[in-house]
């Protein structure tokens, strides 16, 4: 299961709630979409977007109470499958290597970066996705600019 968002607040006085996503993909709060908490799955009623977050409405949570009392809950689902997209959970593990076939290292880390994110090897080196040129089950090619990994040493 993936982290896909937190309860931040209740909203008004009918059980909504305001729903910090952790994820660029809005579907995650399409009606009839199940989410799993700690107490339970949460089923969503309806959603839309509120000053860069979204207020959401759960199935049998119809009171400022109940909302309430969802605060701070965090938010899982499942993977999507998307055959195009990088997850961060399918990097972290994957082996790393060059567009020449060499083993670059392997990927322990992905650090957010306001530029664009960053695959971090279990030795240290830094390579912005930008370089990604493939990925796979337990793979990543990269195409690095000459001269990225003697910068990172």
């Amino acid at each position: 299961m993936l982290e896909v968002g937190r309860i931040a607040k209740s909203h008004g006085l009918a059980g909504d709630v305001i729903v910090e996503l952790f994820t660029n993909r809005e579907e995650r709060l399409a009606p009839g979409t199940v989410l799993s908490a700690p107490d339970g799955p949460l089923v969503v009623r309806r959603s839309s977007p509120h000053q860069h977050r979204w207020i959401v409405a759960f199935a049998g949570v119809e009171t400022r109470e109940a909302a309430d009392a969802l605060r701070g809950t965090v938010l899982s689902a499942e993977p999507l499958e998307d055959p195009d997209a990088l997850w961060v959970h399918d990097l972290i593990g994957a082996e790393v290597i060059d567009t020449q076939g060499d083993k670059v290292g392997v990927v322990s880390a992905v650090l957010a970066n306001p530029a664009g994110d960053i695959l971090q090897t279990d030795d240290g080196k830094l390579i912005p996705l930008r370089f990604v040129v493939q990925h796979g089950p337990g793979f990543v090619n990269v195409d690095p600019p000459p001269g990225l990994f003697e910068v990172n040493d």
